[in-house]
């Protein structure tokens, strides 16, 4: 894809906006910015910076280093298991990794709407513009973009706990892999249009007959380290039971930058990168519309995937372009074009399921959590109704409409996301939050034993991101710094700079 660069009327601010955030003083909150220019990227920091560029499919070469290369460690096996995050939470530049820091980087500026610079902020840096976060993601580091994976069941191998790493978009050419999907093109992974991701065959078993069904659940922002340890010490027990019946990634499945919700979401189910399907962040600004875009929100999930850009395949058409008859399911996910059915579809067309018009008495319900936190009941509430859809749909009825067995289901779960925001990722409120969602996954685990399909599907668990626990004291915006040099800026989603927009 073409590198768009800066034009050259903001080749000025852009300098000035650079110098300002390499600041010394900003290096508490700002962890590096990146920008693409002179046929290649940067990654800047107050230490250093690299110039870098694309070599060839997959491949980068340096340009030229000055001081510290901010992104020179990209190992995959960085604080690995939860007693050594912890260690070193938030862990400051020169300690932390940056998996895939020259793809993910990359990416991003392939896409026309694109930020003349993305500010990447420091791991402990916590937010006062959402409320003070006490967990956080959104960022390059390893922590934050560091989402649990397991796969299991029919056609997979039960290998338990692996020192092995994967990237979010593997999933959906891995899923259909399992399932059997027509490839688009003469290549082994290419089984859907203009995928960045590969399939995960370390974990396939070749000599298992492939599942009639496969479900995927995510868990919304969960931090991979304290599920594994959770699923370990038996407080998580419906997590644990896919990990011994098939394959945890221990290293964990990156996201790509941002580590962000619906930008992950989507990567998840198309394949592609956040550059390359155009679901870019939470919000940004589209200069070709001249109009901010947001998609993250509850009002604007159900039209979000408007803004795919035109030939994204999501997995759901991959599937019906193999079987036009199969029948899928998006279940509280807004990423779900072609899918047969969809929580949002309801919301499109003005019929609001029916939800619960409170949390209390409700199952699998932390009420300890639930009254003080406005999130954590509202939450709680848009999960059990997922569970209600779900749980229908196996049972062969929802609504007063009767289903087949879905060939494929995706469960989104949101309620360890608000928990681990809140209180951060090693908080009682984290830790509820897990057990919560955990305790409904296992409700529909026994609805697919209840249909008798239980060893003829496959299973997939992973989040959009990681979580990270942030400094209180570390707090500031880049933007007043900016301002106070006069440079105007548009700062969307955190971090996405448009010079004069």
């Amino acid at each position: 894809m073409a590198t768009p660069g800066v034009a050259p009327r903001r080749f000025d601010v852009l300098e000035r906006a650079l110098a300002v955030l390499a600041d010394p003083a900003l290096d508490p909150i700002v962890d590096m910015a990146l920008t693409c220019r002179d046929a290649g990227y940067e990654a800047i920091a107050s230490t250093g910076r690299v110039h870098f560029r694309r070599a060839g499919p997959g491949e980068y070469e340096i340009i030229a280093v000055d001081g510290e290369n901010p992104i020179g460690r990209q190992d995959v096996d960085r604080f690995i298991g939860l007693d050594d995050e912890r260690r070193h939470a938030p862990p400051h530049r020169r300690d932390n990794s940056y998996p895939f820091a020259f793809d993910h980087i990359a990416q991003l500026f392939d896409h026309p709407a694109a930020p003349d610079i993305c500010v990447v902020h420091s791991a402990g840096h916590n937010w006062e513009d959402q409320g003070g976060h006490r967990g956080e993601h959104g960022s390059l580091g390893i922590v934050q973009s560091r989402a649990p994976l397991v796969l299991a069941g029919c056609g997979v191998r039960a290998d338990g706990w692996v020192p092995r790493s994967a990237r979010l978009v593997d999933l959906a050419p891995t899923i259909a892999e399992l399932l059997g999907c027509t490839p688009v093109a003469d290549d082994v992974d290419a089984y859907l249009s203009g995928a960045d991701g590969r399939v995960l065959r370390e974990v396939l078993d070749p000599g298992a007959r492939r599942p009639r069904h496969v479900v995927g659940f995510l868990f919304d922002g969960t931090n991979a380290n304290v599920l594994y340890a959770m699923a370990a010490a038996g407080e998580a027990p419906n997590v644990a039971r896919l990990l011994e019946m098939g394959t945890a990634f221990g290293h964990g499945a990156f996201a790509g930058l941002p580590s962000v919700t619906l930008a992950n979401h989507t990567s998840i189910l198309t394949g592609r990168l956040p550059g390359h399907h155009g679901i870019l962040h939470n919000a940004w600004f589209d200069r070709r519309s001249g109009r901010q875009v947001i998609t993250n929100s509850s009002a604007n999930w159900p039209t979000a995937m408007q803004h795919l850009d035109a030939g994204v395949e999501t997995l759901h058409q991959a599937i019906h372009r193999t079987w036009p008859d199969a029948f899928t399911a998006s279940v509280n996910e807004p990423c779900d074009v072609d899918a047969s059915f969809s929580t949002f579809e309801f919301f499109r067309r003005g019929e609001v399921p029916p939800i619960p018009t409170d949390a209390v008495g409700l199952p699998h319900t932390t009420e300890r959590f639930v009254r003080p936190s406005k999130d954590y009941a509202s939450w709680s509430v848009i999960d059990h109704m997922a569970v209600e859809q779900a749980v229908g749909i196996w049972s062969g009825h929802y609504r007063d409409v009767s289903y087949p067995a879905p060939r494929f289901m995706w469960v989104n779960f949101a309620l360890t996301d608000t928990g681990m925001h809140e209180g951060g990722p090693y908080s009682d409120v984290a830790a509820a939050a897990v057990r919560d969602t955990d305790a409904r996954l296992g409700e529909i685990l026994r609805a697919i034993e209840h249909a008798g399909v239980f060893d003829e599907t496959a299973f997939v668990l992973v989040s959009d991101h990681g979580m990270e626990e942030t400094d209180p004291d570390v707090r500031g915006d880049w933007d007043v710094a900016l301002r106070d040099e006069g440079i105007a800026v548009r700062d969307e989603g955190y971090g996405f700079l448009y010079l004069d927009a």
